[in-house]
């Protein structure tokens, strides 16, 4: 997962991924796929190109589809297999600039 403001990473592309919360935990992987998961329904500006709303019946097959494609060890009823995310460095830097930011300092 990367930032709004970050290059979209390229099919091919080594990047550096890190676990969200711990940063010993990273990794450099090379995507296969690479899908856009932000779609523009309501811009807030008139700049941005604004997409048609799907109808009900084509999110609901987008759903089944998206369903379809998942790990049947992530999708089982009994013990699942937890689902990993991963995200940019850049991104990484922000959760935790926002974090310190917004923690309460304790006082001794």
């Amino acid at each position: 997962m990367s930032g709004e403001n970050e290059p979209p990473p390229k099919e091919g592309q080594r990047i550096l991924c890190r676990h969200p919360f711990n940063e010993s935990k990273r990794a450099y992987v090379v995507p296969q796929r690479v899908e856009d998961l932000m779609k523009c329904y309501w811009p807030g500006s008139v700049d941005k190109a604004r997409e048609e709303l799907p109808t009900l019946e084509q999110i609901r097959e987008h759903c089944m589809k998206q369903l379809e494609q998942m790990r049947t060890d992530h999708m089982r009823r009994l013990n699942p297999t937890p689902y990993k995310v991963s995200v940019s460095a850049k991104l990484y830097e922000f959760i935790h600039f926002l974090w310190l930011n917004e923690a309460p300092v304790g006082e001794l």
